[in-house]
């Protein structure tokens, strides 16, 4: 497993204060967007898509730094955009660092090697380099030649100087397993620690639509994947979420254990739909109206969803919810 031993106790430890104090709903990981602009356009995404006046701004560290007191998770992802044309994007890291989170900087790597610099390798600190797939799916998925080889290269130099790094994946309808299992064997060969994967989500602006997977597209595509795994696969994510994305177990929907915060506010219900946004990290959880999301709800914008951000924190819930539970993550760690 791709994670640390310090990590997964920090985790864990905070997963069981959480159910100690009766807490019902509780986040893990803090989704925390400090801008929207990037220097990509991705054809799956549909982040860029806002008015050139917000495309301009971003959040002040200021305002990081409070959005994870408020929230508290142990875990904070910062996506975009890409957080790296961020002008401050350093000392938003450092600071969260200072405060004992473990942070995890999206990137689409661009203009990552260049930037290095201005970080220290840190346990706390993960560079997670979007690649979706090998050179022909991930160049084609970002709508650029070249991004591909970029990526690599900025990943041999981080992992050269000693950072962690991880890779981001999100796999598409067109996306063959045999390449995907071949691309999992590149990435273990480079060096990183772990792998994270995901099936897209179908923002309405994206500029692609064809290309989403329904449910049992992703099923049957991810248990093609990971069944019979290669021995030296490290994921950075639950192995109860990858058994999951593979339809051996269902999960609700627990959107609040990866909140997202951005220039709006605390968008609700998740990173994924934007229904409106709370001042507080607190109205969101009490106002959230949980039983309108999720493919339970029979809202259509949840049917096809399995992102991890709706259902990770399920499946880590899950293992740390019973014996049983724990018991069924061990089996699948080893198994």
């Amino acid at each position: 497993m791709g994670i640390p031993v310090s990590q997964m106790y920090a985790v864990a430890s905070y997963i069981i204060k959480q159910k100690a104090l009766g807490k019902k709903r509780y986040p893990l990981v803090l989704m925390l967007e400090p801008l929207f602009r990037c220097n990509l356009a991705c054809i799956g995404c549909g982040k860029i898509q806002y008015p050139a006046h917000i495309l301009r701004q971003h959040l002040s560290p200021e305002q990081c730094f409070r959005a994870a007191a408020e929230c508290g998770a142990p875990m904070v992802s910062i996506p975009g955009g890409e957080p790296l044309l961020h002008p401050q994007i350093a000392e938003i890291v450092e600071g969260l660092i200072d405060r004992r989170k473990y942070v995890y900087l999206c990137t689409n790597a661009l203009i990552l090697k260049e930037k290095l610099d201005s970080f220290r390798p840190n346990k706390f600190f993960t560079i997670n380099v979007h690649l979706d797939g090998q050179r022909k799916f991930h160049d084609r998925s970002v709508g650029r030649e070249g991004v591909y080889d970029i990526a690599v290269d900025a990943i041999r130099e981080a992992l050269k100087r000693g950072f962690r790094v991880t890779t981001n994946t999100t796999l598409f309808n067109d996306a063959d397993a045999a390449g995907v299992r071949a691309f999992f064997d590149e990435m273990m060969d480079l060096g990183v620690e772990g792998m994270t994967l995901s099936p897209g989500y179908c923002y309405e602006k994206a500029p692609d639509q064809q290309h989403f997977l329904d449910r049992a597209a992703t099923t049957r595509l991810f248990a093609g994947i990971l069944s019979n795994r290669g021995r030296k696969w490290k994921f950075n994510q639950s192995p109860l979420f990858l058994e999951f994305l593979m339809g051996r177990r269902n999960y609700p929907c627990t959107p609040w254990g990866m909140p997202s915060y951005s220039l709006f506010g605390w968008q609700k219900p998740c990173y994924l739909l934007q229904d409106g946004y709370f001042d507080t990290f607190a109205e969101l959880l009490e106002k959230g109206e949980w039983d309108r999301y999720g493919m339970e709800s029979g809202n259509p914008r949840c049917a096809n969803c399995m992102v991890h951000s709706g259902y990770e924190a399920s499946a880590v819930n899950d293992t740390f919810g019973s014996i049983n539970g724990l018991i069924s993550t061990i089996r699948a760690l080893v198994g």
